[in-house]
C-alpha cells in the first residue's frame, strides 16, 4: 500500500477551489450535482482508507478475534507507520461512524416528527400549519408535501406565495434532500469536505430559485419573496430539509435573481480558474478512488496470504 493509503484523507483539499468557484461559474443544478458527487466519492474513499488502517491496527491489539497471522511483521510491513496510523485509525473511524449515525438518526427523527405534526391535517400536497411563526420547507416522503405556516403566508403577497410554492416544489422534484444528506454525511466522514457541504446548501437553494423564477415568469418576484422571507423566517427543523429562506448568503441569492438567468449548459473553459478547479477536483477524486482501490486490493492479498487455511 505504501504512503498512498493516506492520500484519500488529504485529497479533499483538491475540491476546495471548485467548492467556491462553482457557485459563481456553474448553473446551480450542475454545481449541486458536481459538488455532491465529488463529496460522496472523496468521503467513501476516505472512510475506506480508515477501514484499511484500522484492520492492521486492530490486529495488533491483544485479545482481538482476528487471525494471528494478521499481526505478523510481514502484514505490518505493508502499512507505513503501522504502530501509529493503525491505532489512530480506530478512534477516527468510530468518530466517523458515530457522526454519520447521529446525522442520519436526526434527519429521520425530524421527518418522523414532521409527519406526526401533519397527520391531523388534510392529505394534500400543501400543508398549512396554524402557526404564527413564519417558515416553510419541503418534506419529502412517500407523499411529498410542502409545509408552510399561516405566519409565512401572512407575510407574502399572492405572487410571492406562488414563488414560495414553486421554490419548494422544485426542491421536491429535484430531490434536493438527497444531495443535502450526501454532503452532510460526507462532512461527517472527513472534516475537509465541509466547504462542499456549505456550497451545496447554497446551490440547492439557487437551483430552486431558478426553477421558481422560470415557473412564475418573474425573477424579481422570487427575489422579493426570498428577501422578505429571510427577514422573518426561522428556517426548517433540519439542515437536510430544503427550505425557502435557508440560512446563508441571502443577499447573494437576491442579487443572482436580479441578474440575467444563468446558462443551463454553460461550462467553463479549462483555461479559466473555474475550469482548472473542476479538473482539479475531478483528478483529485479519481486519484483518491484509484489509491483506495489499490490499497484495498493490496491489503486483501497480503491478509489472504497471512491467513492460515
Amino acid at each position: 500500500m505504501g504512503v498512498f493509503v493516506f492520500l484519500p484523507l488529504v485529497l479533499p483539499f483538491t475540491a476546495w477551489p471548485i467548492a467556491r468557484l462553482a457557485e459563481h461559474h456553474l448553473h446551480p443544478r450542475t454545481a449541486t450535482r458536481l459538488l455532491a458527487s465529488i463529496a460522496a466519492v472523496l468521503a467513501v474513499c476516505s472512510t475506506l482508507c480508515l477501514v484499511l488502517l484500522m484492520v492492521v491496527g486492530t490486529a495488533q491489539l491483544p485479545g482481538n478475534p482476528l487471525p494471528d497471522g494478521w499481526s505478523d511483521p510481514e502484514v505490518r510491513a505493508a502499512l507505513p507507520y503501522d504502530e501509529v496510523a493503525g491505532k489512530a485509525a480506530i478512534p477516527a473511524l468510530l468518530a466517523v461512524i458515530t457522526g454519520g449515525a447521529r446525522q442520519a438518526c436526526r434527519h429521520h427523527r425530524v421527518r418522523r416528527g414532521a409527519a406526526r405534526a401533519l397527520a391531523a391535517l388534510p392529505d394534500r400536497s400543501v400543508a398549512v400549519l396554524p402557526d404564527d411563526t413564519p417558515y416553510a420547507y419541503a418534506l419529502p416522503g412517500s407523499r411529498d408535501r410542502i409545509v408552510v405556516t399561516a405566519g409565512m403566508l401572512a407575510e407574502l403577497s399572492g405572487p410571492e406565495r406562488r414563488a414560495l410554492f414553486a421554490h419548494e416544489r422544485a426542491h421536491l422534484i429535484g430531490r434536493h434532500h438527497r444531495f443535502l444528506m450526501a454532503v452532510q454525511l460526507a462532512a461527517c466522514a472527513n472534516p475537509f469536505l465541509r466547504p462542499l457541504r456549505t456550497s451545496v446548501r447554497y446551490t440547492t437553494e439557487r437551483w430552486a430559485d431558478e426553477e421558481a423564477a422560470a415557473t412564475t415568469g418573474s425573477r424579481r418576484t422570487v427575489a422579493r419573496a426570498v428577501a422578505k422571507a429571510a427577514l422573518v423566517t426561522r428556517g426548517a427543523p433540519a439542515a437536510t430539509l430544503a427550505h425557502f429562506a435557508a440560512p446563508g448568503p441571502v443577499p447573494r441569492r437576491v442579487a443572482a435573481l436580479l441578474a440575467p438567468a444563468p446558462l443551463s449548459r454553460a461550462w467553463p473553459s479549462v483555461f479559466t480558474a473555474a475550469g482548472l478547479a473542476v479538473w482539479g477536483a475531478a483528478v483529485g477524486a479519481a486519484v483518491s478512488a484509484l489509491s483506495s482501490a489499490n490499497s484495498a486490493i493490496t491489503l486483501f492479498f497480503v491478509l489472504k496470504a497471512a491467513t492460515p487455511l
